[in-house]
């Protein structure tokens, strides 16, 4: 059986920053956590606890597809 290790908020906005180059401050997590849009969590008591795994999934989907220029940016709808 494995053990998985919850990463308390500022764990977690220290990882996407080493692990993904994402900035996301502990504010900006609270701010989602509450409007909807962050990752995955959990709660334990008052503390929120973030996955790894539920950060990765996060991230990859916050990161847009791989470009050569911004000509190969969809262009939005007005």
């Amino acid at each position: 059986m494995s053990t998985v290790k919850y990463l308390s908020r500022k764990a977690a906005s220290e990882y996407l920053l080493v692990t993904w180059g994402l900035r996301r401050s502990v504010g900006y997590l609270a701010k989602l956590a509450v409007t909807g849009g962050g990752p995955a969590f959990r709660k334990a008591n008052r503390d929120p606890l973030y996955t790894t795994e539920d950060l990765d999934d996060w991230a990859s989907d916050m990161i847009g597809p791989r470009i050569r220029s911004t000509s190969d940016l969809p262009q939005s709808a007005a």
